[in-house]
Order: structure tokens, then sequence, then C-alpha cells
């Protein structure tokens, strides 16, 4: 069996005296795409945080492309190549979009960034509003320019926290249209939060469901169903 590219075994932390991931395990395979999915406040988002580097480690290990990064500070993550879209986008906002893509491209130097080209074909209106602020565009845009400023990166592994969050659904439809196309030209792995029904069913391959800082259940390849995924959404 090949290597993993991500591999995380009893990862817990906490902010401050307050506990929030009680000893994580989860393996994600290289080419995936994996939804980690639960109710809100059960830790999803602390645990990208936690695996981009924001948010130390209090024990446990995090290993990417078999290298112990748990110790390694977020900019040296990205460099190796994982990319993050945090919940909320967090754009430039009083830079350009091609400035917000520039500085995607300065991360994922040492590796050869993707060219800007192949991501205005996935995403034209990058293109269309190069020259506008990135603080004046709509909330779908500034995702898809979150989403295309980690892509120019090239990165390995793509983090994406929430990518259908305050999006309406006929951009989330063309942003799970595209990650699909990322992964399957270029390899991308995608480890994904998601309380979207829609979403997870669209584009997740499996899913780990988090509950009070754990890993409670796995939903492997041919089990991402309508059923299966909502009772663990309570929706």
């Amino acid at each position: 069996m090949p290597m993993p590219i991500l591999e995380v075994a009893g990862l817990c932390a906490r902010y401050e005296a307050t506990p929030v991931l009680r000893g994580v395990d989860l393996v994600v395979q290289k080419g995936e795409i994996v939804a980690l999915i639960g109710r809100n406040g059960v830790g999803k988002t602390t645990m990208m945080r936690c695996l981009i580097g924001l948010l130390s480690a209090e024990s446990g290990t995090i290993e990417y492309q078999g290298r112990d990064v748990t110790r390694l500070g977020a900019d040296g993550r990205a460099r190796l190549g994982i990319g993050y879209i945090p919940q909320g986008r967090e754009v430039f906002p009083r830079m350009t979009v091609e400035e917000n893509l520039r500085v995607g491209e300065m991360i994922g130097r040492q590796r050869g960034a993707v060219d800007r080209g192949r991501v205005f074909t996935y995403f034209p209106i990058l293109e269309e509003r190069r020259r506008q602020l990135a603080g004046t565009l709509s909330g779908g845009q500034q995702q898809i320019l979150a989403i295309g400023r980690a892509l120019v990166g090239n990165p390995a592994l793509i983090l994406l926290d929430e990518p259908s969050e305050g999006i309406q659904p006929s951009i989330v439809q063309m942003i799970c249209r595209v990650l699909r196309a990322i992964r399957d030209d270029l390899g991308t792995t995608i480890l994904f939060v998601e309380q979207n029904l829609d979403t997870i069913l669209t584009i997740a391959e499996r899913g780990y469901v988090m509950e009070k800082g754990r890993i409670a259940a796995e939903i492997p390849r041919g089990d991402i169903s309508q059923s299966n995924v909502r009772k663990h959404l309570l929706l």
C-alpha cells in the first residue's frame, strides 16, 4: 500500500485551558477527496488549524508525505505543499485579485507554481476581475479567489474549511466541479470540512465524523449516501 499523504495519530490540542481535540486519528491517501463532517463545535475547524500549523498540537503526531511536521510552523507546511483555505476565505481585501494570486505563487516558488493561466481556466471570473480589489468581490467570488490563491502555489494537499458557507448554490456547484477537476487533472488531495449535505454528496469519496474532539466514525468508499451523512449531521 502506498504511503499516505497525511497521517494523524493521537492528536490533542487545546485553546488555553479548554481541550478541543482529544486524540484524533485519521489517514488520507494521495489523490483522495475526504470530508470531515459533524455538528458545530465538535472540533472540525480546530483540526484544520492544527493540521496547517496555526494551532500547536499538545500531543500526538501529524505526518505529511512521510515527514513528521507536528512541530513545523504554518509557513513551513505551506512551503512543503499544504494549501489552506480557511473558513471565511480571508483574502487580502486591499490587494487586487492578481496580487492575491501572486502571494500564492510566492509560497509555491520552490516546488514550481501552477501556471496562473491554468487557474484562470478553472475560474474565468478571476481573469475578468484580475485588477479588482479583492474586498469588493462577492462572497462567492472571494471563495473562488481563496481557492485559486491556494492552487497557484501548487499544493499536493488542500485543506478546505466550509467551502459552501454563505455562498449561493450555483457558485457552490461550480466550486465542486472545479475541485473534482483539480484532483483529476493535477492529482491534488483534498480534505475538507463541510456541513452542507449536497456538497458532501457531490465531491466526497469517503468521510470522517467528528464528535467531541474525536473521530467517532468513518464513512468508507461507496457509503457516502444521503442517509449515512444526514444521520451524522443530525439534519
